[in-house]
C-alpha cells in the first residue's frame, strides 16, 4: 500500500487567530484522533497534496514531536472563497481497532457482455468499509468477467475478505448496457424476421 510521510509541528496555541497565523505561513492545521490521545499539529500545505488530491487510498505516516503516527485521511475542509485546504482530520490506525475507510474499486477482467458488444457502465467508484488496519487494501478488486449484457454487479456481490461493507447491499456498482449499434442491429434483425 502506498504510504506518504508528513513532517508536522505540534500546535501550542489554539483558536481562530492561531489557525489564521498558521495558514498565513502556507501551513495547514490538522488533528490526529482515534489513538491514545488527540494530536493537534500543522504541516506545510504541499505535504498534504499527495493524500488529498488523489483517488487512491493511502496511509500517511505523520511525524510530530519525535513520534510517528500511521493514519488515514478522515475529513478535509476547504476555504469557501479560494478553495484552499484549511484543515485536515486524520484517523490514527490502531492495530486492534477497526476503522471505517473509503476504498476505491478496481474492475478486473473483461466482461462477457462487453465482448458481446455491450458497454460497461460503472456506477460507484468506491465502497465504505469497516476493517482492522492490517486488512485495509489500496483497492477492492471486482471481477467483471462473468458480467453479462444487461447484467448488474451489486454491492452484495463484492468479495472483500475481513472487511464489513457499509454500503447498502442492493446498490448496483457496475452494469453492462446495450450500445446503440447493438440495439439497431437487433431491431433490423427483428424486422428481417417479420418480413419472411
Amino acid at each position: 500500500m502506498n504510504t506518504i510521510t508528513i513532517e508536522g509541528q505540534l500546535r501550542t496555541e489554539h483558536g481562530k487567530k492561531a489557525a489564521r497565523q498558521i495558514r498565513s505561513q502556507e501551513n495547514v492545521p490538522a488533528v490526529i484522533y482515534g489513538g491514545a490521545e488527540e494530536i493537534n499539529f500543522y504541516a506545510p500545505a504541499k505535504a498534504f497534496k499527495p493524500i488529498v488530491y488523489t483517488a487512491e487510498f493511502q496511509v500517511a505516516e505523520v511525524k510530530v514531536d519525535g513520534k510517528t503516527y500511521r493514519c488515514i485521511l478522515k475529513d478535509l475542509q476547504f476555504d469557501k472563497v479560494d478553495d484552499s485546504l484549511i484543515h485536515v482530520d486524520l484517523l490514527e490506525l490502531v492495530e486492534d481497532k477497526k476503522v471505517v475507510a473509503t476504498l476505491p474499486l478496481k474492475f478486473v477482467g473483461t466482461s462477457a457482455g462487453v465482448k458481446a458488444g455491450g458497454k460497461l457502465v460503472t456506477k460507484m467508484k468506491s465502497l465504505k468499509v469497516k476493517a482492522l488496519p492490517k486488512d485495509l487494501k489500496e483497492a477492492i478488486n471486482v471481477d467483471i468477467t462473468n458480467l453479462e449484457l444487461n447484467g448488474n454487479i451489486r454491492v452484495e456481490d463484492v468479495d472483500a475478505p475481513n472487511m464489513e461493507i457499509m454500503n447498502s447491499p442492493r446498490i448496483p456498482i457496475a452494469s453492462v448496457v446495450m450500445t446503440r449499434q447493438l440495439k439497431q442491429e437487433e431491431a433490423s434483425a427483428e424486422k428481417e424476421g417479420k418480413k419472411k
